[in-house]
């Protein structure tokens, strides 16, 4: 089997994600980021997913970007905001995902493998500047400039299948092949038994996407909005 490296936060997005490289046949490396974000019961839930999921491995990687905070989910004194904003909200992380990416690629090289999955959508999301294609792309094309497998050969592939797909196809592609979102987490302020808040950002994407789809929300919300 090919060997596939696949970032997984622990939420709808990554977990579809995880089951639609294990559904083209790879042997999947899930990678987690405990970067001191606010929603740390993502990683509890990203255990699950991945054994539920069946990865080949799991491993959740520490780095602690709280020393540089600059987002509502790094830094406690910034509060997660619980109704829409205009432009690119305090959620965004400073650099989340080429960092995140940049750990995947170390590890894909040391696998032997060219490919990395990356949950990242452009459709239904909070218009975070790292989620765009262009933005995927780009980073494709520096790993295949800054690699020793790529220049031996062994091009390096960026692949986000659900960039283009609205929070219901998501889902509904995700209940095709199996994924149990009762798993995930997905709310920026989840409890540490990983119950929603109900109100941010994320909270509202994931219950409209449900909604849409018309597929029951198994989502334990502490508040309506």
């Amino acid at each position: 089997m090919n060997k596939a490296v696949v970032l997984l936060s622990g939420g709808l997005d990554s977990a579809t994600t995880l089951a639609i490289a294990r559904s083209e046949g790879y042997a999947c490396y899930a990678l987690s980021l405990d970067y001191g974000q606010r929603h740390g019961a993502e990683l509890d839930a990203a255990q699950r997913v991945a054994a539920a999921l069946q990865a080949h491995e799991h491993r959740t990687i520490k780095l602690d970007l709280t020393a540089f905070g600059g987002s509502a989910l790094t830094d406690a004194r910034i509060a997660v905001p619980t109704r829409p904003s205009a432009g690119i909200p305090i959620t965004y992380v400073p650099a989340r995902n080429t960092i995140m990416l940049s750990l995947a690629l170390a590890w894909a090289e040391t696998l032997g493998s060219g490919d990395i999955f990356i949950g990242a959508n452009a459709v239904d999301y909070s218009g975070y500047p790292d989620c765009r294609p262009e933005y995927l792309e780009a980073f494709e094309k520096m790993a295949n400039l800054a690699t020793k497998s790529a220049i031996e050969g062994r091009a390096m592939h960026i692949r986000a299948p659900i960039v283009h797909l609205t929070k219901a196809e998501i889902i509904l592609r995700g209940i095709e092949l199996g994924v149990d979102y009762s798993l995930t987490v997905s709310c920026y302020q989840a409890d540490a038994h990983g119950s929603a808040c109900g109100l941010c950002d994320s909270c509202r994407l994931r219950r409209q996407g449900f909604s849409s789809a018309g597929v029951a929300d198994p989502t334990r919300y502490l508040l309506e909005p």
